[in-house]
């Protein structure tokens, strides 16, 4: 038997990247799963993760929901508890990175980031953890990054920042949420090649460089990002409860030295 077997599983922003492949991993466990999705241009890809999820023997549905938006988060959770069931896992991945130095940085562009990366995680896991209190049981994994605890590069104070309180609420909805049988914990991936970070790494030698930045020389994928999620959605992390797991080849214990720091000259 599968371990998420017949268990029900909403990931945002599961249309591409690392959300569908969290959403294929939840599946492939035996998870029945919501794929949600922002708007009408992601529709087809969504549906598309549906057909592909579906073949694994479980049921899968396409939700839209702009996650800025209090209402739709309600609408979206009304509408998967209808067609899949009460909710037992939530994977709040969806967010956003715009490339924007400090003082480039606008209202829109902060309200944005702050909106769909912190707002938006927070109401959706107001929503769905109601049911699950209730119900003794469920499983949040928030999808944070290494900029939760550490400065990255490139310094985008906004997206950082956010990471950060992605950090804290997840350490705070642990302890609020673990009494009544809830583990709230989270993935915090290092770059990864996505359509977020598309253009980013298309820069003129940027993809070597954080290649060479990474103590693993490499970059991480989404499909290592899925499995962190789904160990923790599991039961063999049934007392793990609060807790950052960093997938990030070491970068973030790595501290700065020169590239000859453990050489010595033969005299």
């Amino acid at each position: 038997m599968r371990v998420l077997e017949n268990r029900v599983a909403l990931v945002t922003g599961a249309s591409r990247g690392i959300g569908r492949a969290i959403a294929e991993r939840l599946a492939a466990e035996g998870a029945h799963v919501a794929i949600n999705y922002l708007d009408e241009t992601q529709r087809p890809a969504a549906e598309a993760v549906c057909a592909d999820l579906r073949c694994q023997g479980v049921r899968a549905v396409p939700v839209m929901a702009d996650i800025r938006e209090v209402r739709a988060i309600q609408k979206m959770v009304d509408t998967v508890e209808a067609e899949l069931g009460p909710v037992d896992i939530l994977v709040n991945n969806a967010g956003v990175a715009p490339f924007a130095p400090f003082f480039e940085v606008t209202e829109t562009v902060w309200d944005d980031t702050y909106a769909t990366n912190v707002r938006g995680l927070f109401f959706l896991t107001q929503r769905v953890a109601r049911g699950m209190v209730g119900r003794r049981f469920g499983k949040i994994v928030n999808i944070a990054s290494t900029a939760s605890v550490v400065v990255t590069s490139p310094v985008i104070p906004h997206y950082i920042s956010s990471k950060g309180a992605v950090l804290q609420l997840t350490r705070a909805l642990a302890i609020e949420l673990g009494r009544y049988g809830v583990n709230v914990n989270a993935v915090g991936p290092s770059t990864v090649p996505t359509d977020l970070v598309r253009e980013y790494l298309a820069q003129p030698g940027m993809l070597e460089r954080e290649i060479a930045a990474n103590p693993m020389g490499r970059l991480g994928t989404p499909e290592q990002i899925a499995a962190a999620v789904a160990f923790l959605v599991s039961p063999d992390a049934e007392q793990i409860n609060g807790h950052l797991l960093l997938v990030d080849g070491g970068l973030t214990v790595k501290a700065p030295q020169p590239p000859d720091h453990l050489r010595r000259e033969t005299p």
